[in-house]
């Protein structure tokens, strides 16, 4: 990869990100960027950071990799030389780190009081566990959000970290980069944006909330409207150990499924029935396989689909048609979402490796002096 700065073709073309390199949330939401057509330069510790993944990470696709040792203060310089001319920087240490470092929020507004500075943590910036480690389902535990999730009713299970690192986490820090951005060209000043995974898993189950309002939640799994508590919402395996997933939740989708599934069913709007409906669906589901199944339903509004893996999910007609997933460099991989009539985003760059891009990246953005930086170890081209 070339770099040069303008190469994106989405709707965020002509800004400027500053990545200081973590790993999970601050990655992907800096990929949504870079996906996005923002000119995106990731800041890696020379060596890279705890996975030596190369290519294969593919959240850290789209952009160059400038290696810095941050424990040098020339380095320290250089990122904020390059945040003067960048409209954000987004960092994921703990609390307290980039301000330690001299990169905190009011070192890198006094440089230059538009940034806008995003901050990506799992407990937030303050609140007793600010500074404490943790992981995905250790945030989305004090949420309400694990507690609920599983249709067993002996123990919670928790759906991998999509939930809280990419949901509650990179998700809404690029909502609040966006949203911040746009403010900023009204009122020309900068701000931080706290992004804690806790907060955007707590907003991104408001739905659990209303339904506690309404008096529907029990505070048991696989009791509710959602959570397989129904029959008509639920997964069921088919004949070849494979799963259906049915989410035939208005009386008419149900409809469209009670015409197809070739079973008498009783009355659903009598509770006392339900047992024996779910019954009648799990007998049926396990006469065909899951493919013949697929083709009953397909395109139909019965809301049954496949339970595909994730190697298959690429040739799923539908994800087939609509390009869902492309292939680059050798590697199949989610192409940029969402999609847009004019600036369409493209992939314009695989993953780089840590400080691939040092001395190209830097003299894009204005680093004039790349090569006494990389004389004395501040900088490093791999």
């Amino acid at each position: 990869m070339t770099y040069e700065l303008g190469q994106g073709t989405g709707p965020l073309r002509g800004v400027k990100v500053v990545e200081v390199a973590g790993i999970g949330p601050g990655p992907h939401a800096c990929m949504l960027l870079a996906d996005l057509g923002a000119d995106v330069i990731r800041v890696d510790r020379p060596g890279g950071g705890m996975f030596a993944s190369g290519r294969a990470d593919l959240l850290n696709r789209g952009r160059p990799s400038v290696a810095l040792d941050l424990k040098q203060p020339a380095a320290v310089e250089t990122v904020l030389r390059l945040v003067e001319h960048a409209d954000v920087l987004v960092e994921g240490m703990r609390p307290g780190a980039t301000e330690r470092l001299g990169l905190g929020p009011d070192d890198c507004l006094a440089r230059n009081p538009r940034l806008v500075y995003g901050r990506m943590t799992g407990w937030g910036q303050d609140g007793p566990w600010a500074t404490a480690a943790g992981h995905d389902m250790n945030y989305i535990s004090i949420t309400g959000a694990l507690h609920g999730l599983g249709q067993d009713r002996d123990r919670p299970h928790f759906p991998s970290n999509l939930l809280g690192d990419f949901g509650g986490g990179s998700t809404y820090l690029v909502i609040g980069i966006l949203a911040a951005l746009l403010e900023a060209r009204t009122s020309g000043q900068g701000q931080v944006v706290d992004a804690a995974i806790v907060d955007g898993t707590a907003h991104l189950n408001t739905i659990a909330s209303s339904f506690a309002a309404m008096g529907l939640d029990s505070g048991r799994r696989a009791a509710g409207l959602l959570d397989g508590g129904t029959p008509w919402y639920d997964v069921y395996e088919t004949s070849d150990g494979m799963h259906v997933s049915v989410g035939a939740l208005e009386p008419q989708f149900w409809s469209a499924l009670v015409e197809r599934i070739g079973v008498e069913l009783p009355d659903r709007d009598d509770p006392s029935n339900h047992a024996a409906i779910r019954r009648a669906l799990t007998e049926r589901f396990r006469e065909r396989t899951q493919a013949e199944w697929a083709e009953v339903f397909a395109g139909t509004d019965a809301c049954v689909a496949p339970v595909v893996p994730l190697a298959d999910a690429p040739h799923h007609p539908h994800l087939a048609a609509r390009g869902t997933f492309v292939e680059r460099d050798g590697v199949t991989q989610p192409a940029p979402a969402p999609r847009f009539s004019r600036t369409a985003p493209t992939l314009d760059a695989p993953p780089a490796l840590p400080g691939e891009h040092t001395r190209e990246a830097l003299s894009a953005w204005g680093v004039t002096d790349v090569d006494a930086l990389i004389d004395s170890g501040a900088a490093v081209q791999a």
